[in-house]
């Protein structure tokens, strides 16, 4: 019993310094934009079975009503991700932009592959075409031509250029969305990106406020929906967690401890 009490509680002390690690995460990435905040899911580990359930007590049929099954722990089940919206932060940058509802933008990676992120801060690269930070271009790519005085994209994704000596807006570009069947299917890949997994199902694509998606709002950027308070309250509940399985440990220690010197 002594030694099944050390395992058990090692598992709740494992379990308990995983949740820790992702709520470290979250609070990392608190101002990061468009990031999504993780949450550690546990299930309890097998049983073991010493008297069954429904098992014969006696020669008259009376039978075992409650059995005697032993719980040997717990284990992280899964590390699930809430894709509720974040904050909401105005910039009056122009391509600063944010996703008013469902959907994610979609990326070129360098290898050609198509990523998904909510993150919205944009730019221009050397080549006048819309792209992450890190130069991922927004697909389809829309270029920007160099000599436009202005850009307006409106909520329904489409991109206009002004240009000097013309009176009408010059449309550039149709922004596209995608949405997915299972979103938590999928798979992070760091820089605010995501990619399509067997789990998240095949992208739905439409432009925004289409097939039930979102719509563009300009000058805005998501932030992450990370709530401070909401972590370091799980924090302080994931610590006290530790500690008592800790103690358990300790408690398992002394009782093996005593049974030796008898």
């Amino acid at each position: 019993m002594s030694s099944n009490s050390l395992r058990i509680a090692a598992t709740g002390m494992f379990a308990q310094q995983k949740r820790v690690d992702t709520i470290a995460n979250n609070i990392a990435n608190v101002n990061t934009p468009g990031y999504h905040k993780e949450m550690a899911l546990f299930q309890d580990l097998i049983y073991q079975t010493e008297r069954t359930v429904g098992a014969p007590t006696s020669d008259n049929n009376t039978l075992d009503l409650v059995g005697r099954i032993q719980g040997v722990g717990v284990k992280l089940a899964s590390i699930i991700r809430s894709h509720a919206p974040g904050v909401i932060t105005k910039t009056d940058r122009p391509l600063d932009l944010m996703i008013d509802g469902h959907g994610f933008f979609k990326i070129e990676l360098p290898d050609g592959d198509i990523a998904y992120t909510r993150a919205g801060p944009f730019e221009v690269n050397p080549d006048g075409e819309i792209s992450t930070p890190e130069g991922y271009r927004l697909d389809p790519r829309i270029t920007i031509p160099p000599e436009a005085l202005e850009v307006i994209i409106n909520a329904d994704g489409q991109v206009f250029a002004r240009l000097p000596g013309q009176v009408a807006l010059q449309n550039v570009g149709q922004i596209e969305l995608a949405t997915f069947p299972n979103p938590g299917g999928l798979r992070p890949i760091g820089h605010n990106a995501y990619v399509e997994t067997v789990a998240s199902g095949t992208p739905i694509i439409a432009r925004p406020g289409q097939n039930g998606l979102g719509t563009i709002q300009q000058g805005y950027i998501e932030s992450s929906n990370v709530s401070i308070i909401q972590e370091l309250t799980d924090l302080i509940e994931a610590q006290r967690s530790y500690e008592f399985n800790s103690k358990a440990v300790s408690t398992a220690d002394e009782m093996m401890e005593l049974i030796s010197k008898m």
